[in-house]
């Protein structure tokens, strides 16, 4: 060892290593007026309530805004006390080598939920191209489909991550205790 210390887990020693320390954020000129308010300890915590949020909110605002994703999560997390770290991180689920991939996915997403079907966008497009910017039809189509999709990805995946993450947050805990206690009879047995 060499001195530094180390948590119970890998995951929550890899984010102190790469996340940003309090201190460097409140040091922060953009944070200075607010950072009292970032900078409270229950909101850098990994406990079972505030991780499956912070993952929550971190996956729904990296898919309902395509820039500011982190900031938003962040003010997301303070009235709900979720961990501003795993929120922030969240959001990195949608960065520029992932957007068309995410695009084509809204996009399909958008189509099958409001199950568009041929006659209905034949006659929306007829109607638009007798206006002076019926070129723009397709594009008008395809993005306001596009962003429903964007809006179903971010309820389904906040939901999804907080269900999946709170899962894997009590199969931690399980092996955790299950270690703790075959140390301990390990212990009583060797005594």
């Amino acid at each position: 060892m060499t001195g530094t210390s180390h948590s119970k887990t890998w995951l929550a020693d890899f984010f102190r290593k790469h996340m940003p320390t309090r201190e460097e954020m409140e040091r922060n000129k953009y944070l200075a007026p607010i950072a009292h308010r970032f900078l409270s300890p229950e909101l850098w915590r990994f406990t079972r309530r505030s991780v499956p949020r912070g993952i929550a909110l971190g996956l729904f605002a990296a898919f309902i805004v395509p820039v500011g994703q982190i900031f938003l999560s962040a003010f997301l997390a303070l009235p709900a006390r979720a961990n501003v770290p795993l929120a922030a991180l969240a959001t990195f689920i949608t960065n520029p080598f992932t957007v068309p991939f995410w695009l084509y996915i809204a996009n399909r997403v958008g189509t099958l939920t409001l199950a568009i079907d041929a006659q209905t966008v034949g006659a929306a497009n007829a109607s638009l191209q007798r206006d002076w910017w019926g070129d723009f039809g397709w594009f008008l189509e395809t993005a306001g489909v596009t962003a429903f999709g964007f809006i179903v990805l971010a309820v389904v995946s906040a939901a999804l991550g907080y269900a999946i993450s709170g899962f894997v947050w009590r199969i931690v805990v399980a092996r955790r205790r299950r270690a703790r206690l075959r140390r301990a009879r390990a212990v009583r047995a060797g005594s």
